[in-house]
C-alpha cells in the first residue's frame, strides 16, 4: 500500500501555538509539509509541497514542546500536509511530546489515510498510531463538505478514538 508514498523530508510548515479548532480544547497544532493526496478544496494547498516551511531542528522542536507547557494547552494537534507521509518528523515529535508529558496531555492527528490502512502497517505507522489519542482520517471530499462539523471537513472523516479502538480492535469514534 505505501510503496509508492513520498515520504517527507521533515518540513515543518506551520506551528500554530493556541489553536481553538484543531481539537479539542486549546492547542499547540503543528502542521508538516508534503501531502500525496491533492484534494479538490484542501484549506491547506501550499503544505502539500514536501519543502514547504522550515526543517525539524532542535530549536523548533523545543519550541513546540515549551507551547504544549502551559496548563491550559490541552495537547498536541498534528496535521498537514500528510503527517503520516512525514513518519520521522512526526515520530520525532510524538517521542519528545511523549517524554515530556506522557499522557497527561493528549495527541491529535489528521491524516487522509483510513484507519484500516494504518492499523494493518506494520512499520512506523502502526507505531506512531499506537501513540497517539485520536484520529480524524479519510481525505477532504468537497462534495461532501458540510461546515460545522465538529473537528473534519467532510462527512466521510472520521473521528477516531484511536486507544479504545485499537484495543477493541473495532472502530470507536471519539
Amino acid at each position: 500500500m505505501f510503496e509508492n508514498v513520498q515520504n517527507g523530508q521533515g518540513y515543518i510548515a506551520k506551528i500554530e501555538k493556541e489553536s481553538f479548532v484543531d481539537g479539542e480544547g486549546v492547542r499547540c497544532s503543528v502542521y508538516v509539509s508534503g501531502c500525496p493526496f491533492n484534494c479538490k478544496g484542501c484549506y491547506n494547498h501550499a503544505a502539500q509541497n514536501f519543502t514547504y516551511g522550515h526543517a525539524l531542528d532542535d530549536v523548533t522542536l523545543k519550541t513546540i514542546i515549551e507551547e504544549c507547557t502551559p496548563d491550559y494547552i490541552a495537547g498536541l494537534s498534528i496535521l498537514g500536509g500528510e503527517p503520516f507521509c512525514n513518519l520521522d518528523t512526526v515520530e520525532c515529535i510524538i517521542q519528545a511530546f511523549r517524554k515530556q508529558f506522557n499522557t497527561q496531555k493528549s495527541i491529535w492527528v489528521w491524516s487522509g489515510f483510513l484507519f484500516e490502512t494504518l492499523m494493518h502497517d506494520s512499520g512506523k505507522r502502526r507505531s506512531i498510531l499506537e501513540q497517539i489519542d485520536v484520529l480524524v482520517d479519510g481525505p477532504f471530499v468537497q462534495k461532501l463538505y458540510q461546515p460545522g462539523l465538529p473537528y473534519k471537513g467532510s462527512l466521510n472523516q472520521r473521528v477516531i478514538d484511536v486507544q479504545s479502538s485499537l484495543a477493541a480492535n473495532l472502530i470507536k469514534e471519539y
